[in-house]
């Protein structure tokens, strides 16, 4: 269930069987040639609306754009800064936990988030631990999951892409999205040839560096390898992992 297409009688309902809610999270950032600039959030919303029917739960708005500020050498990419972030998860959360939220379940789509996600989490509770908080939540739970490393995921993209998956623009990300979109990922797949097939890997500053090294974006990968059949085996794969591990973050104290 997507919170924005419910009444609140009808979140105000499941608020009495149910605490917790799913929380999609990614960015919006250029993924090389053949990838949709809103990838690592697409992902985890794929990924979050069949969790949802798994596991009976909501899933929030998703941040669709997070810390990105290296991708801003190619068109079309935006960024948060990491205290912006802090200050949207921060005013979400408080948000929700007004209105009686404590498990908040974040499924990620973007390394660059994780530092800052964490960090918001840290805000979050001094609030509690300091006595600052304007409602009472010392009870508020918030975990971070990143769907791209789940292991049945990873098991699926190293039988299918090997090394060629690689660590940015990855065809494993590329797949779920084709999955999620066939017709515009077929519009998209054929829009360029890849040289080198497989991008180099390596290290980057800022966003004039990561241009310079990645010229056209990617790290590491070869997503002309990605499919939408590889993609949906992908969801199955990370719902089934995150299914289990979100039944468990509610059930413990």
């Amino acid at each position: 269930m997507r919170l924005q297409l419910m009444t609140w009688q009808e979140v105000e309902t499941y608020l009495k069987r149910s605490t917790g809610i799913i929380m999609p999270i990614g960015s919006a950032e250029q993924h090389g040639p053949t990838g949709f600039i809103g990838t690592d959030a697409l992902c985890p919303e794929i990924v979050a609306d069949k969790l949802a029917e798994e596991v009976d739960a909501i899933v929030a708005p998703t941040i669709s754009v997070g810390m990105a500020q290296h991708h801003l050498g190619f068109p079309g990419s935006i960024t948060l800064r990491p205290s912006t972030l802090i200050s949207v998860i921060g005013d979400m959360v408080t948000s929700l936990a007004r209105h009686g939220f404590d498990r908040f379940y974040f499924v990620n789509g973007h390394g660059g988030n994780i530092a800052t996600v964490k960090a918001a989490f840290d805000e979050i509770y001094s609030e509690s631990s300091l006595g600052t908080a304007r409602h009472n939540r010392a009870g508020l739970r918030c975990v971070l999951r990143n769907w791209f490393q789940c292991p049945s995921v990873n098991e699926i993209e190293a039988t299918e892409f090997g090394d060629a998956n690689g660590s940015h623009a990855t065809a494993g990300e590329v797949s779920l999205t084709y999955f999620g979109y066939p017709e515009d990922g077929e519009r998209i797949s054929s829009a360029a040839k890849l040289s080198p097939e497989i991008a180099p890997e390596g290290s980057f500053y800022d966003c004039e560096d990561y241009r310079r090294r990645f010229p056209d974006g990617r790290i590491g990968s070869d997503p002309t390898l990605a499919t939408a059949e590889i993609g949906e085996r992908l969801r199955a794969a990370a719902v089934k992992d995150l299914a289990a591990d979100y039944k468990k973050f509610l059930e413990a104290e």
